[in-house]
């Protein structure tokens, strides 16, 4: 049997009034989910378990099949394992965002206006990754050379603490949870050892970058500036076990993000190189698609997660949001259900392979708010013996209207997985 998930990041949304109360996944032209909608089976899952918040790293956790209430330390170590680094048991890890925040005289002054600093280049960010270093080091000189700082994709890089100091009593703030707020209410919270040093680095970059080159050209050429460095993600190196132990298959994972690449890299996925990928809606979705339908040939589980309806959300952009579901239905869908015809039916034909196929969101993103929620998210299931008494749409409405619903989200991969076959005994659940 194949396996296929694709994910559109925060897909999911609530009614937006340009779109005549429809959300963007009832307003999207898309011909080929609707396909899968009406032969399959739609449901929703909760993939945000109680006590934590709704986020890429816990949802997609979730949804992969590890619950994140054992394996879940943090999000920063999951996307440090992306950049390949060697990170060590007593070390802290740190996601550090280049963010744009409202300058002094300005109607926005003191808010957090864009957490990507509009969507900054790799090269110029990692300019400013080796000149901040260096600017720490001046300005704390105790503390900033236990820190290391890692590039990682556009905005997003990792910063460790290799000092043995603990942060377990830290709490942080994602700079897209507060999208125009003050972002001074949201500085790091704890004792003057965990929060202190962070906010003073913190604190520290906003000079510095108001003069320096990158950004100067940046507003120059009518671009947001990186204004602020933006620490939040802490964690330290979690202990997961490989997919394979635990479900007998490998698999790899698509991606245009760290994180994603990150978590498959713990359960022990391969991450495959798409060039011309990003994470916004410039992002080349027919490539996306031919890499996953000529990975389904060399692995049992593909994964391929495509950014932008979550971006665009984040951006409050609408539009977009729909434009991005649409190129995905169009070009990454549909050649995928294409391909997977071709393993043929084991229903009709025993020695036919076979094939199943999972589109879920991992999580809300509301164009309205620019944040991420909560609610339990829709998903289509079709596929060798997926079978529904009652054809559903693939929308939110649709899902909550379904009498499939998935309640600890982490048991949807073995329902995807093993459900209703006739080929093979259902087994007992894995054992992670």
């Amino acid at each position: 049997m194949k396996f296929v998930i694709i994910i559109p990041d925060g897909a999911a949304d609530i009614p937006i009034p340009e779109l005549g109360d429809r959300t963007p996944f009832e307003a999207a032209r898309m011909p080929n989910l609707a396909r899968l909608a009406s032969v399959g089976k739609v449901g929703c899952v909760h993939t945000t378990p109680p006590g934590f918040e709704a986020g890429s790293d816990v949802c997609s956790m979730s949804l992969l099949g590890y619950d994140p209430r054992r394996y879940h330390t943090g999000r920063a170590p999951l996307e440090a394992a992306a950049l390949g680094l060697n990170l060590r048991c007593r070390e802290w890890i740190f996601r550090l965002n280049f963010v744009t925040t409202g300058q002094p005289g300005t109607p926005d002054d003191g808010l957090m206006l864009d957490h990507s600093a509009g969507a900054i280049s790799d090269e110029e960010a990692r300019i400013l990754v080796v000149d901040l270093v260096a600017h720490w080091r001046l300005i704390e000189p105790e503390s900033a050379p236990d820190f290391t700082l890692h590039p990682g994709i556009s905005y997003r890089n990792i910063l460790i603490d290799s000092s043995g100091r603990s942060y377990a009593g830290l709490s942080t703030t994602p700079p897209h949870a507060i999208p125009r707020e003050p972002w001074s209410k949201h500085l790091p919270e704890g004792s003057e050892a965990e929060a202190g040093v962070l906010t003073r680095l913190m604190l520290g970059s906003i000079p510095f970058f108001a003069a320096h080159p990158v950004n100067l050209a940046r507003l120059a050429a009518g671009k947001r500036p990186a204004s602020m460095a933006w620490i939040w993600g802490q964690g330290t190196k979690p202990e997961v076990p490989s997919f394979q132990s635990r479900f007998g298959l490998r698999g790899a994972m698509i991606t245009s993000v760290d994180l994603l690449a990150g978590i498959a890299s713990y359960i022990g996925w391969d991450r495959l190189p798409v060039p011309g990928l990003t994470s916004y809606h410039d992002t080349d979705y027919a490539g996306q698609g031919t890499a996953t339908c000529d990975a389904i040939d060399r692995y049992d589980l593909v994964c391929s997660h495509i950014e932008a309806p979550d971006e665009m959300s984040h951006q409050g952009d609408w539009e977009s949001k729909v434009a991005s579901l649409e190129a995905i239905d169009e070009y990454v869908v549909g050649p995928v259900i294409k391909r997977l015809l071709e393993y043929g039916d084991p229903e009709a034909n025993a020695r036919d392979v076979g094939w199943r196929l999972l589109i879920l969101p991992d999580h809300f993103t509301l164009c309205s708010t620019r944040k991420h929620d909560a609610t339990p998210v829709p998903f289509v299931m079709a596929g060798a013996w997926v079978r529904a008494m009652v054809e559903r749409p693939m929308s939110e409405q649709g899902s909550q209207e379904s009498d499939l619903v998935i309640a600890e989200g982490h048991e949807l991969m073995e329902y995807f997985l093993r459900s209703g076959r006739r080929d093979v005994r259902a087994g007992r659940k894995g054992s992670a």
